[in-house]
């Protein structure tokens, strides 16, 4: 299984998921104290697992459906790590800090903020 966590107020308007196939393991919601730029201050993560036969393709759905700017879902394994920006996915392994770096990169020109670059290593 794919591990993933994924922020409800992430999604664009008018988003519909349908037969997205995950697993939601926990739902909690909170005040955030740095929201970014554009960003509400209260968030609703969704803590979800997929299995491996799929993540690629839950991958995508929820790269079409992120909005912009500052937004991305990341789901890992205990060897890799994929990071979902609207548009775009990447996967690299755990551990590997260029596949890291170039996540981080990608991830400011997206427009999220640098302390919310923080995926497990």
């Amino acid at each position: 299984m794919v591990d993933g966590c994924l922020i409800a107020e992430s999604l664009k308007v008018g988003t519909h998921l349908k037969d997205l196939r995950i697993e939601v393991r926990e739902i909690h919601r909170f005040r955030l104290d740095n929201a970014g730029p554009g960003q509400p201050d209260t968030w609703t993560v969704i803590e979800f697992s997929v299995a491996e036969s799929l993540v690629e393709e839950v991958a995508e759905m929820l790269s079409g459906a992120l909005d912009q700017p500052g937004w991305y879902v990341d789901l890992r394994t205990a060897e890799e790590t994929f990071v979902v920006f609207p548009g775009r996915v990447l996967r690299f392994p755990r551990g590997d800090g260029a596949g890291r770096a170039q996540a981080r990169e990608i991830g400011l020109t997206f427009g999220v903020p640098e302390h919310q670059l923080d995926w497990p290593e």
